[in-house]
């Protein structure tokens, strides 16, 4: 299971460093990550469950959701950053705008996996773990995505951000911008 773990972070992380062309931004992405699965830990320790399969699974699915909430609030504050905005203005700013869509998505997988997690009847053992981890890591990681992980970005990110094409003086210019005498 902890080499299963590994492997999946290794790989989004890997992911996030190609899409960002930076090895800070998807270290404040991937933060979001422990936090949402000690919430899903203590749901589990709550509710009497134990780590399984079933739990494995719903640990998957929360890595995958709790990482986007990450990159909607990463990816906006870079874009804002590009605007000219300080890293707090932007991250505020990002964090703002991107809040309806994170909480649209934590009440989405909230409510969908609420009956998985509070259901009785047959086959309740497999699915109130992959429920408790859902409904748990979501509500404790969205919180924590919320409010830490935009501090973390004000310390971590860069204070200006990389241009895309670097200003240059000896890129020639093409033939057909070059005025005849």
């Amino acid at each position: 299971m902890v080499k299963m773990f590994a492997l999946a972070l290794l790989f989004i992380f890997m992911v996030l460093a190609a899409q960002y062309e930076s090895w800070r931004d998807p270290w404040i992405i991937i933060l979001s990550v422990p936090l949402s699965l000690a919430g899903a830990v203590i749901f589990l320790k709550i509710f009497g469950q134990t780590s399984n399969i079933y739990s494995q699974i719903g640990f998957m699915t929360l890595i995958g959701l709790i990482t986007k909430h990450g990159i909607l609030i990463v990816d906006f504050a870079n874009a804002l950053k590009e605007e000219g905005l300080s890293r707090i203005d932007a991250v505020i700013k990002a964090s703002r705008l991107r809040l309806r869509p994170i909480i649209m998505t934590t009440l989405a997988m909230v409510l969908g996996a609420f009956p998985l997690a509070f259901a009785d009847g047959a086959g309740m053992e497999s699915r109130q773990p992959i429920g408790l981890v859902i409904v748990g890591g979501m509500l404790i990681g969205t919180l924590f995505t919320l409010f830490v992980l935009p501090a973390v970005y004000t310390f971590i990110s860069r204070k200006e951000h990389k241009p895309l094409v670097e200003d240059r003086n000896d890129i020639v210019e093409p033939p057909s911008k070059i005025k005849k005498k």
